[in-house]
């Protein structure tokens, strides 16, 4: 598996593929800490940093994590349960500048006593952005949590706010 580090709008980024697509998009303050997290999803997996070939990969991630507008038009590799890829697709389907609640994303995979397993699932996505867990929310409308910070899902949900306002 190879991985590359970068800087996005949110802070550093560290993206992890294999032959297989993206396996990983991980947020963070420092390389550091990124390298570190990608070692304990991946404890048995050798891992290569990037090669300069690879660069524009990771600008086209970054670009897609500052404008998350589209799709990133690579495949995904993610690495879960069943239950959890039936949740990230869903994810997927929601559209920027929109947010969705727990129990209403239950309801969507015909679940809807799986609120928490759902939470969890969320909680589980290790590709930021691109399975876009930060459009779900709390009932209340609060924010609730997110693994890469309440700071970040507040910025991203704002910005995709005004690109889907600018759009209509």
């Amino acid at each position: 598996m190879r991985y590359g580090i970068t800087r996005c709008s949110l802070g550093q980024l560290i993206a992890a593929w294999s032959e297989k697509g993206l396996c990983a998009i991980e947020l963070g303050d420092s390389d550091e800490q990124l390298i570190a997290l990608l070692k304990s999803h991946f404890p048995d997996q050798a891992l290569e940093p990037a090669q300069p070939a690879d660069s524009s990969r990771l600008a086209r991630i970054a670009s897609f994590i500052d404008d998350p507008a589209g799709t990133l038009e690579q495949p995904l590799a993610p690495t879960g349960t069943a239950f959890q890829r039936e949740v990230w697709q869903a994810l997927q389907a929601i559209p920027p500048g929109t947010t969705i609640s727990y129990s209403e994303l239950a309801g969507k995979i015909r679940k809807p006593k799986a609120v928490r397993a759902v939470a969890s699932a969320c909680g589980a996505n290790q590709l930021a952005v691109v399975i876009p867990c930060h459009r779900v929310v709390r009932a209340d409308g609060a924010l609730g949590g997110y693994r890469w910070g309440l700071d970040r899902k507040q910025a991203l949900l704002s910005r995709e706010a005004t690109l889907a306002t600018n759009a209509s």
